[in-house]
């Protein structure tokens, strides 16, 4: 797969991915954290802000791998 084309694709993905895992995260956090301590909704919400960019650096590390050589562009 070409390059451009990998990072293309990686960054309609990866938009795609924070702004549903914002969502969710939220609404999760909303509806299950309305009546906890002030010091939990905190943790929940600081964690819940990092965790996303452990599958996007998987997904960013993808895009940046360079361009495999297919047996017939290495034969010419």
């Amino acid at each position: 797969m070409p390059s451009r084309l990998r990072k293309f694709i990686g960054m309609v993905i990866l938009v795609t991915f924070v702004i549903v895992y914002a969502f969710i995260a939220m609404v999760i956090g909303d509806m299950t954290l309305q009546n906890a301590h002030t010091a939990v909704q905190m943790l929940y919400f600081a964690i819940a802000g990092i965790a996303w960019t452990i599958p996007a650096g998987a997904l960013i590390w993808w895009m940046e791998r360079p361009a495999t050589i297919s047996r017939k562009q290495a034969e010419d």
